[in-house]
């Protein structure tokens, strides 16, 4: 008898190292994607970027992805190059976006020769409804915005590159054992550079006395470095796994149109790449906003920087405290003990508490949003694991568009008022709705994602995440420039950062969770017809 090839996917400590390299990447890019979001006051006041400026180079991001369709050839690259060559490739892309984007965020660009350019040129104009909103360029817009525009749509096509190449890496390494943990476990660690972003942007920002907003964006310019050499290592390991198993990155056949059409074909592809546009509208674009939106449904009063609570070196306790709970939450998710697993949750929790409480003493929004990812961390691993083991992927989609409606109407319409009547009520409120959208933003990515595989084949499922990515990227560029066109159109002429009223911008968010969660109905129906198999696990029972 022959004895079965052992490579180094087979080694569990080895897999889950190379899913460590991929997450970290992609918490680096996380971190830089939103590195603004908790600073848009600033940027307000420091550089002049209204609600308009800032939705618009927000919305850029995605705007070559989507219009220029470089998402579809992304997933062309992928398909045919492989994962090592087109991570690497993504990383540095995310790099030379990240670069621009911070001398456009400079002091002083706007004096320069070519901020004036961009200030007087770019001036993009469209008539439509809805459709007037997508331009990343606008007339009125501060140099600086347009010129972080151009390098944060760069940056854009590499980290959503890099998010279809993470993906088809863990399908690569995990496929036929642990595929949904693992890629639950990405996420968790990537939403972790949101609350990281959070608490240092601001940090960074004000450190030193003053506010320097391009410190905010060199901190996050640095961790793309960190995310590139992450790639690079990922890259060695990949090709030793493709040595040993005799597998070639390069595709035996080349790609055919057709293979879009296969994938386009698919009713099952459809409603999920819908869900995926309606649920992530409404989860990202409302990040960029998330901190100043509490700034202006909150009560609050910044701890005075002589006080024990405004010196910055509690910024780094807190932030100590988080990755405390994140990992205690985490591990406890692979703790077999009991006792051992009680213990660690436990523990989570009461720091939970702690991190929440020093939230309120700072007095901050972006500290108080903080919290957004972790418990997203905690059931994340464990939501992934039962859809492994027990499926059930298009109920978790349902109820998670649920969360989703539930979260966006209470910072509308309650969060004010009890805000209003209890400043510390209010605070309350909004840290067990912000828990509450991170536990939404697990159910649906944990049960998403892992579910392509069953509705393409393998051979063009790099196609079809990229397809995927770039119809929810159309919503990712449009409403971040919606939501500062609703505010814009809803508020005063020249109101203060901080006395937005974001009433009909949320409820904009959640009517988007209600078409989402229609949609996930329907999909549960139509796989209960077509037997695509999202209710059923993704480990079968001889693979156990």
């Amino acid at each position: 008898m022959t004895e079965k090839m052992t490579t180094l996917r087979d080694n569990a400590t080895v897999r889950w190292i190379a899913l460590l390299l991929l997450a970290l990447a992609m918490f680096c890019s996380y971190i830089f994607m939103d590195i603004l979001s908790p600073i848009k006051d600033l940027m307000q006041d420091t550089r002049g970027w209204d609600s308009e400026s800032f939705g618009r180079m927000q919305g850029a991001e995605v705007f070559l992805n989507v219009y220029v369709f470089f998402l579809i050839f992304a997933g062309i690259i992928l398909d045919k190059m492989g994962v090592r060559f087109t991570a690497v490739l993504s990383g540095a892309v995310m790099l030379v976006g990240g670069i621009l984007k911070f001398y456009a965020c400079t002091e002083g660009f706007d004096d320069t020769s070519l901020g004036m350019w961009f200030g007087s040129h770019f001036n993009w104009h469209l008539t439509i409804p809805i459709l007037k909103d997508i331009p990343p360029f606008a007339e009125g817009m501060p140099g600086s915005a347009k010129f972080a525009a151009v390098g944060f749509m760069i940056f854009g096509c590499g980290v959503e590159m890099a998010g279809i190449t993470v993906s088809r890496g863990i399908v690569k390494w995990f496929k036929g054992r642990e595929t949904a943990l693992a890629m639950g476990s990405e996420m968790a660690l990537a939403r972790l550079g949101v609350a990281t972003c959070m608490i240092f942007s601001p940090f960074f920002a004000k450190l030193g006395g003053g506010v320097h907003v391009e410190n905010s964006v060199k901190f996050g310019v640095v961790l793309l470095c960190i995310a590139l050499m992450m790639f690079i290592v990922y890259f060695f390991m990949d090709k030793k796994l493709d040595a040993q198993t005799g597998e070639a990155e390069e595709k035996d056949d080349p790609f055919k149109i057709s293979d879009l059409g296969k994938i386009f074909s698919s009713l099952g592809f459809w409603l999920v790449a819908l869900l995926c546009v309606l649920y992530y509208s409404a989860i990202f674009p409302f990040q960029k906003y998330a901190v100043n939106m509490l700034q202006c449904n909150l009560e609050l009063t910044e701890a005075d920087s002589t006080t024990f609570w405004g010196q910055d070196a509690v910024t780094i306790v807190q932030y100590i405290i988080m990755l405390v709970v994140a990992i205690c939450a985490f591990t406890s998710n692979f703790s077999k003990k009991k006792g051992l697993k009680i213990g660690l949750m436990a523990f989570a929790a009461v720091a939970l508490v702690v991190f929440c409480f020093m939230g309120y003493m700072r007095g901050t929004a972006e500290t108080i949003f903080a919290v957004f990812p972790l418990l997203a961390v905690a059931i994340t691993p464990i939501l992934g694991s039962y859809v492994d083991h027990k499926g059930k992927a298009a109920t978790m989609l349902m109820l998670g568009s649920v969360l989703l409606v539930v979260c966006h109407l209470t910072f509308a319409f309650l969060l004010p008022g009890i805000s209003a009547q209890s400043p510390a009520g209010g605070v309350v409120v909004a840290y067990l709705t912000i828990l509450v959208l991170g536990a939404s933003f697990s159910l649906v990515p944990a049960a998403l994602w892992p579910s392509v595989p069953k509705l393409v084949d393998e051979k063009i499922i790099g196609s079809a995440y990229a397809a995927i990515f770039w119809i929810q990227n159309i919503g990712l560029g449009l409403f971040p420039a919606l939501i500062g066109s609703v505010l814009t159109n809803t508020n005063p002429k020249d109101t203060a950062a901080h006395d937005l009223d974001y009433t009909w911008a949320l409820v904009m968010l959640a009517a988007l969770g209600i078409a989402a969660l229609l949609i996930s109905i329907y999909l549960k129906a139509v796989d209960k017809k077509k037997g695509y198999g999202l209710e059923m696990p993704n480990i079968k029972p001889e693979e156990k």
